[in-house]
């Protein structure tokens, strides 16, 4: 895609030229395109193609005709490239190194390391390194180690050894972002070259510890007006292979015909007519140009040496006997091995030799020093930290940016997610992050009190299961003892849920499983209050029919609908507004609160107050029967659970509104393990202490309330 958009940029600056009067006044520029498929081979014919004369690859503007000679190349992007054509067409130096000198003269470093990619652009800047800084003895190699192309472990992890026991401390890198990933070497000052200075895969959180601080070289950045609006324009009106891919690949989608397997799996189609307006692609944006903006200025810096050509005079010329430029026979073209010996201009590191004159590169208003022999100068745009660019005879001024990476370019820029702003505003650091952890002393409390609850309860119902057949067990309804238990349990497991970094599926679990948790707890609990109430109305004339309705099977049956109900409520939520996890940053500028929010405080409060409705009729009905006879003591045992269920998540609520970050999860924590405790001591505690420690109240005559001691008789007064 970005290729493209370089050669779409020489084809916008060739229309730009085309339209100006004053430059090349009746010559019209043509052009050839050529795709190299980032393959060394390919470029390189497409070169000798090109400088053959021979037929042109795709054009965006078919008006011209025949096959022209080519009178100059803009390209290749890649310097491997353009290095390995510069060998036959023209050629290359390397201003990059020049600038890294300066950086190096300018602090002092000369006991650097260096490391190169292994192809022509890093064997060409060691080679230029080696004989620009060494003879001069301002710096020393502590070493020069090539990088391997396919990443080979065991020779990226010898380099990392050298670079670990060297006493350099300085390593510059001549290499591409898929070369350089970072090792886990620390306390090193990189000085990067301008193929990874800019690479977005290292600007990363990740990367940060290891390339904080590093110094770089970018390509000159600039402005391109009209640029955007004919990129546009050329999409919409175009239609050539690689506008189709292009369209392709942005609304994915594929021209008819499409292949089989993409209309089987009901891919679209694309109709060519889809709003490039509204859709975010690299391809669009034109705020940070840099390869692109080589590319418009080669193609004027061609332009304008083409036109002084032929404004040429005789005896004036840059040619043997200063001579011009000679026509060919038909005496409209310039022959080429003139030319090409004169001016080759690659996009990376523009070449302009030659030209005695200083033009502007476009319109707008930067000049080319061509021709020149100034003494080294420093560019007129300051790089941080005191750096210098340099130029040399024939080099265009500024044709690097210094950046310090971390930093930002020229302008400040936001940093990553989860990563805040020095005081200094000088470097990104990781924030402290917030939530209730289970490496906390608070986190390891309440998950060692969940934990023992959960065994506590499993004791419990042990102890019932082995003694299910003595009357104190049978005489309250076993099966729905045996109930209340097993979900007790899962109400001090669903306690560890609120514990730990908040993820999407522990904040829609946690109080989805709260919820349901309790109401099968309370609803058991509410349908052994009402067979209490039951057994007592049937032990009374007339009232036996009524235990019809309190079966075994419809106490199920209760129990199921009340919970079904919740879980209705819970679905309802999680469909509607699911929670989800939320780094919040209000708390504090320097960390982040990692915590769940509710997504529907409607959905919180439906499912708190239905479980607070059941425990509220539990209670009410369990008030009423408090007074029965004591062989019906259950609703006494009832009444006292209820109370300190309801009043644990009273005072819950004020609680958990007015308690910020993770203490609002402990607070909900506290409240469900003290409920779940409250519970589990006040049902089960009595029933628990007779079966272990006076056995001989577990009997029938016991539990029915008989053998016991006649109340005292009131002696009557006298007067």
């Amino acid at each position: 895609v970005l290729g493209f958009r370089q050669a779409l940029t020489m084809a916008f600056a060739v229309k730009e030229i085309n339209s100006n009067t004053d430059l090349l006044p009746n010559v019209t520029l043509g052009y050839s395109l050529y795709d190299n498929c980032v393959e060394l081979s390919i470029g390189f014919r497409a070169a000798l193609s090109l400088a053959a004369g021979q037929k042109k690859h795709f054009v965006l503007n078919d008006s011209c005709v025949g096959a022209p000679p080519v009178l100059g190349i803009v390209g290749d992007s890649s310097s491997t490239r353009s290095i390995a054509i510069s060998n036959v067409l023209g050629l290359y130096r390397v201003p990059l190194v020049h600038a890294i000198i300066q950086i190096l003269k300018h602090f002092g470093w000369s006991w650097v390391g260096l490391l190169v990619s292994d192809d022509d652009y890093g064997l060409h800047a060691a080679q230029s390194f080696q004989s620009d800084v060494l003879p001069l003895g301002e710096a020393c190699l502590a070493y020069l180690k090539v990088l391997p192309w396919d990443n080979n472990q065991y020779e990226i992890e010898r380099i990392v050894h050298v670079i670990k026991k060297s006493t350099a401390r300085v390593v510059i890198a001549f290499a591409h972002e898929s070369n350089m990933i970072p090792q886990n070497v620390t306390g090193l000052q990189w000085i990067a070259s301008e193929a990874w200075t800019t690479a977005t895969v290292l600007h990363t959180p990740h990367f940060i510890p290891y390339l904080r601080g590093t110094l770089g070289i970018a390509i000159r950045r600039g402005e391109i007006p009209g640029l955007k609006e004919f990129l546009l324009q050329t999409l919409s009106t175009q239609s050539n292979k690689s506008v189709n891919q292009f369209w392709e690949h942005t609304f994915k989608c594929r021209f008819a015909p499409a292949p089989a397997e993409w209309t089987e799996a009901g891919g679209a189609l694309c109709t060519g007519h889809e709003d490039l307006q509204n859709i975010d692609t690299e391809f669009l944006d034109v705020s940070n140009l840099r390869p692109e903006y080589n590319v418009y200025k080669a193609v004027y810096a061609l332009a304008h040496a083409l036109d002084q050509l032929l404004r040429c005079e005789p005896g004036r010329g840059p040619f043997p006997g200063n001579s011009c430029v000679s026509f060919d026979k038909d005496g409209d073209a310039i022959p080429l091995y003139d030319v090409m010996n004169w001016l080759w201009l690659p996009s990376g590191n523009i070449q302009v030799q030659n030209v005695g004159v200083v033009k502007k590169s476009a319109q707008r208003g930067e000049q080319l020093h061509l021709n020149e022999d100034p003494p080294m100068s420093v560019c007129s745009k300051k790089c941080p930290l005191g750096t210098r660019r340099v130029r040399r005879k024939g080099e265009p001024e500024c044709c690097f940016d210094c950046i310090t990476c971390s930093e930002g370019e020229i302008k400040c820029i936001p940093c990553p997610e989860d990563f805040w702003s020095t005081p200094d505003r000088y470097q990104c650091v990781p924030m402290k992050t917030e939530f209730l952890s289970y490496h906390e002393p608070l986190g390891i409390c309440l998950s060692t009190v969940a934990v023992l609850g959960t065994f506590i309860c499993a004791i419990v119902l042990l102890v019932f299961v082995h003694n299910r057949k003595t009357p104190i067990v049978r005489a309250n309804n076993s099966e729905l003892s045996f109930q209340v238990l097993l979900s007790l349990k899962l109400c001090f497991l669903c306690s560890l849920l609120f514990i730990g970094r908040p993820r999407l599926w522990t904040c829609q679990l946690r109080h989805a499983a709260f919820g349901i948790s309790f109401v099968l707890c309370v609803s058991c609990i509410l349908v052994k209050t009402m067979v209490v109430l039951a057994v007592f109305k049937a032990s009374k004339p007339g009232g036996g029919s009524i235990l019809k309705w309190f079966g075994a099977l419809q106490q199920r049956g209760t129990v199921f609908t009340l919970t079904l109900i919740q879980a209705v409520i819970c679905v309802t939520w999680l469909v509607t507004a699911s929670p989800a996890p939320y780094k919040n940053t209000d708390y504090h500028n320097d960390k982040i609160v990692y915590e769940c929010v509710i997504g529907s405080s409607v959905g919180f409060a439906v499912l708190l107050g239905y479980i607070g409705l059941l425990a509220l009729l539990s209670f009410m009905l369990a008030f009423l029967a408090r007074n029965l006879p004591d062989n019906f003591n259950e609703a006494k045992l009832i009444t006292f659970s209820m109370l300190m269920f309801c009043a644990v998540w009273v005072a819950f609520v004020p609680a958990y509104v007015n308690s910020p970050g993770k203490y609002a999860d402990a607070v909900e924590v506290f409240a469900i393990l003290a409920s779940s405790f409250g519970l589990l001591v006040a049902l089960f505690g009595p029933k628990c202490y007779i079966i272990l420690f006076r056995p001989e109240r577990n009997t029938k005559k016991a539990v029915m309330g008989r053998g016991q001691r006649p109340p005292k008789q009131h002696r009557r007064s006298t007067c």
